[in-house]
């Protein structure tokens, strides 16, 4: 698979299950966000992904949910 996600600073577990499901991270804090498919925040990404940046991808905001679920979501909309 090896799709590219950025993923906020904080959620390891995160990474770690996107890493055994075969995709990529990047440090959503590194731009620019160069071949990127989704973004990981942990809140809702209004701070981090600013309205007028010209990127069109996902953004899961992590809250609530387990590493697992957030995999499960990324397979389903990146598919």
């Amino acid at each position: 698979m090896y799709t590219t996600i950025a993923v906020e600073d904080g959620l390891a577990n995160v990474i770690q299950a996107l890493h055994s499901a075969g995709f990529k991270t990047t440090p959503l804090e590194v731009q620019p966000l160069k071949n990127v498919r989704a973004a990981v925040v942990k809140g809702d990404g209004t701070d981090l992904l600013a309205s007028e940046w010209p990127v069109k991808m996902p953004v899961i905001n992590a809250a609530g949910r387990s590493a697992d679920e957030i995999v499960d979501i990324l397979r389903d909309r990146l598919s």
